[in-house]
């Protein structure tokens, strides 16, 4: 048995008798232009640049609605109404009170103008001796007791004032409006249903500004992040259309990292023109962002720099002649003689690696010694794998 050693791959061949030679095959390629290209490739989805939950800051019943899915509506568009009788009841109750406050002010600012001009008046008798210090004593402290009776009414005024305010604002959130220009991509709420604001805001439609301006998040693998940057160009495909292509470019790269089943990713944000109107929210897209592309670039086959040639390899009368020095390097054939060129490259993919100088174009680089037998193809087969079974054709002419 005969052991033959390819690069990369061990092969046990068994060759009986016969005299069968295997000899080493030089294959070689040739110096040539090729377009370099790397990508990462991801899914994500399709959602608008800009949307808007709407909701309400108060309780109530949905009494009318004006809009519908896909209606398009405009900023400040009255969207939907909430029944208003409790929240004008309130108003009314805040205006009633606002009412009083200000009319017992008045009444508590005459009681203050007469304490003040009647202190005024006690004072100067008593800087003159006309009265005595206990009646003194006692205008100045009625008079001191109006001044905390009308600063309380006063404020109690200010706060009947914001009451006002606040139902009046209530009131005017019973009525929903539109924040955005924009399409309605959803209703959650229907005519006599009720929603409560206790604890948060019911959301009660989701607004989308732009429709013909989209945007991709994908999630990029931690271990391609660090080649996407901003401004890359993106292709990517949706099921809903296999056959479009469509582009954008990455316009963010986010810094929070997600985690699920201990798998991180980091969302990428891409810009998806939307002219057509195509693309709807929702749509997963797999996408493939270009990370390198050097077009029509002077380049070999990036397995020639992974190549080095052993004396295994090598047939009666070859030789090798090395540059150990030189940190990139391919080999050519020159007759017998397997030499190391030195080269300078550049940009690299899986298949095509860019070469600056060392070689020229059109010159012949080795990229792999292999077997080759004398022998017919079948005979060469792997003696493990299983054989196809003899017909009786065969049979008949053996």
């Amino acid at each position: 048995m005969k052991r033959v050693f390819l690069p990369g791959l061990l092969l046990a061949l068994t060759l009986m008798g016969c005299g069968k030679k295997i000899r080493m095959e030089c294959v070689t390629a040739k110096v040539g232009h090729a377009d370099i290209q790397n990508s990462v490739t991801a899914t994500g989805t399709i959602e608008p640049v800009t949307s808007v939950d709407v909701g309400t800051q108060v309780s109530g019943i949905v009494s009318h609605i004006f809009v519908d899915y896909n209606s398009p509506v405009k900023k400040g568009q009255v969207i939907a109404q909430l029944d208003m009788v409790n929240l004008q009841s309130e108003l009314s109750g805040a205006q009633a009170n606002l009412r009083s406050a200000r009319a017992n002010l008045k009444s508590l600012q005459s009681a203050l103008d007469y304490q003040t001009a009647n202190y005024e008046r006690y004072t100067r008798l008593y800087e003159k001796g006309l009265i005595s210090a206990n009646d003194y004593e006692q205008a100045r402290l009625s008079h001191e007791q109006a001044v905390r009776s009308h600063e309380q009414a006063a404020q109690a005024v200010s706060q009947q004032v914001e009451n006002v305010k606040r139902a009046q604002t209530n009131l005017d959130y019973a009525t929903i409006t539109s924040p955005i220009d924009g399409v309605v991509l959803s209703k959650e709420v229907e005519e006599g249903q009720t929603v409560a604001s206790s604890f948060n805001t019911p959301t009660l439609f989701k607004i989308a500004q732009d429709l013909t301006d989209m945007r991709v998040i994908a999630d990029v693998d931690e271990a391609d992040i660090g080649q996407v940057k901003e401004g890359l160009p993106v292709t990517f495909t949706v099921d809903a259309y296999p056959d479009d292509l469509f582009r954008g470019r990455v316009t963010q790269v986010r810094q929070q990292a997600t985690t699920e089943s201990n798998v991180v990713t980091y969302e990428v944000v891409i810009s998806a023109p939307n002219a057509d109107l195509k693309l709807k929210p929702g749509l997963t897209a797999s996408v493939n962002i270009l990370t390198l592309d050097v077009p029509d670039a002077l380049a070999v086959p990036s397995r020639a720099l992974k190549f080095t040639p052993s004396p295994d390899m090598l047939a009666e009368g070859e030789s090798i002649e090395d540059k150990p020095e030189a940190p990139h390097k391919v080999w050519v054939k020159e007759g017998a003689v397997y030499r190391a060129v030195p080269v300078t490259v550049g940009e690299s993919s899986a298949t095509h690696t860019q070469i600056l100088s060392g070689v020229a174009e059109g010159r012949e680089v080795v990229v792999d010694i292999r077997a080759k037998s004398d022998a017919p193809e079948e005979e060469l087969e792997n003696p493990f794998m299983p054989k196809r079974p003899a017909s009786k054709k065969d049979g008949k002419k053996k």
